[in-house]
């Protein structure tokens, strides 16, 4: 008999936490967490963002396939991620920040095959349950785990803990129980000032890891997704009344950090295009693409939705990723007045030479949607340096990529950036407008009807990737956050 869907019990957990932050002391709390980036977009072993991709984009294909509940799939090594607190007394944890999962966990102490090292050079930390004086495991007889799963489990005992297991489409595994315990947090308390406050949540406690959650390479502590489906945390939060079910990010390349929010960004405003609906992950609907202000000419084919096929929004995949006839198109328009261009492959890149700046060189590429958005990709934005006057070329041939996603337009964190993108999933559309991410936005507290500037934040670390400035993370709770690329 397969393992029971881990939509529902993700849901559960994260209603526990939520109700937690519903409280009387937390209901218009705004929390800030910091949160990391993996990659630099210059130097360094670039094949990195390759592997990640093909991973991610395995894990986003196969998951038709597998009995989630609309659950987005984690990512192999988790773009971003997050330091919290937990227990008492706290201890951190580095959990990954994905826009494409629902699950929120931590390794646990009786974890069978977790990594005791990361490559990323942070201290990895096992829950310990008995650890913590505020810690305590849910058993399957209490009412979270009997809403998971619909009724009580057979031969359920109040000894019994409530577990989850769930398989990804790519091999990797996690498994385990649930636990309630206090999660620690900086509250938002105004434009740009900060309160300490609290919560009990309930989340996964990791006892078993396979495939990539177990690599050492790239280890972190466990994972909390953002999600479409109904289990995840913004649907929880906005179901128990403390957010809208909106949420944003705005990720600077130019100058480093961003912002990620959950809550109605107010400033700035955003045109907006429909997702298409009853699809696993942010499908959008794409009617053709300009280079340098002439308009592609395509089959109809190309634009078509479905399984397989059509376009997927991903800040969680690192580069942009278009169907084999759409890429060769898009090269030759691109390159079409640099005949003498000689090209050289780096690490599985198309890299060159060049002396002046390629946003003065190259012609901007626009993405056009349903509803007349566009999404506008300098030159910027898809070269990446990759040493002093190399440029390698970030879009790719999907075909080449992955079998089964060769049919697919994959626009990923590198046409993403520089861009506050809005997730309005309760009128169910996407949207987007250029920013300059390191400036203040404005997001309503739904609870004061204030709205808060949020700003970056300059966080210094030891760690051995470099270090940008603060990310804004803001749950029902704003969240500060730093990046490494």
């Amino acid at each position: 008999m397969a393992p029971p869907s881990i939509a529902p019990v993700a849901a559960a957990l994260l209603l526990a936490a939520l109700l937690a932050l519903a409280s009387p002391h937390g209901a218009s709390a705004n929390g800030v967490f910091q949160v990391h980036r993996k990659f630099t977009r210059a130097g360094g072993n670039i094949t990195v963002h390759l592997a990640h991709d093909v991973s991610r984009r395995g894990r986003l294909l196969a998951t038709a396939d597998v009995p989630l509940g609309g659950l987005g799939l984690p990512t192999g090594s988790g773009l971003y991620y997050t330091k919290i607190e937990i227990g008492t007394p706290p201890k951190q944890y580095h959990v990954q920040v994905d826009t494409g999962s629902d699950i929120l966990w931590v390794n646990c102490i009786s974890c069978d095959k977790c990594p005791k090292k990361s490559g990323l050079g942070i201290d990895l930390v096992l829950y310990d349950p008995k650890g913590s004086s505020s810690g305590s495991t849910v058993s399957c007889e209490q009412e979270f785990c009997m809403a998971t799963y619909g009724s009580k489990l057979p031969g359920c005992k109040a000894s019994i803990p409530c577990e989850y297991s769930v398989t990804y489409g790519d091999g990797s595994s996690t498994a385990g129980y649930f636990v309630t315990d206090s999660l620690q947090y900086n509250q938002v308390s105004g434009d740009g000032q900060t309160k300490y406050g609290n919560a009990n949540v309930t989340f996964g406690c990791g006892a078993q890891q396979g495939g990539d959650l177990g690599s050492t390479s790239q280890a972190l502590d466990g994972i909390v997704g953002f999600g479409e489906s109904n289990t995840s945390m913004l649907s929880q939060l906005a179901a128990a009344g403390e957010v809208k079910k909106i949420f944003s990010h705005c990720l600077d390349t130019t100058s480093g950090g961003g912002i990620f929010a959950i809550g109605d960004v107010v400033q700035p405003k955003v045109k907006t295009t429909p997702l298409i609906p009853n699809m696993q992950h942010y499908n959008v609907k794409m009617k053709s693409i300009d280079v340098g202000g002439t308009a592609l000419q395509l089959p109809s084919h190309i634009f078509e939705t479905g399984e397989k096929k059509g376009t997927i929004i991903d800040s969680g995949t690192t580069l942009t990723y278009l169907p084999e006839l759409v890429y060769k198109d898009v090269m030759a328009k691109i390159f079409e007045k640099h005949q003498d261009i000689t090209f050289r492959t780096i690490q599985d890149f198309l890299c060159f030479n060049y002396h002046e700046s390629v946003d003065d060189g190259f012609p901007k590429i626009v993405f056009h949607f349903e509803g007349d958005l566009g999404l506008n990709v300098y030159p910027h934005d898809y070269f990446f340096q990759n040493g002093d006057d190399l440029y390698c070329f970030g879009l790719q041939d999907g075909g080449l990529q992955s079998k089964d996603g060769k049919d697919m337009v994959l626009l990923g964190d590198l046409v993403l950036s520089n861009k506050v993108v809005v997730y309005d999933l309760e009128n169910h559309v996407i949207g987007w407008t250029d920013y300059n991410c390191s400036s203040t936005i404005k997001v309503k507290d739904d609870k004061t009807g204030s709205a808060y500037a949020v700003n970056a934040h300059d966080i210094s670390s030891a760690s051995i990737c470099q270090w940008q400035k603060s990310l804004i993370l803001l749950l029902a709770t704003m969240v500060c956050s730093y990046l490494i690329f």
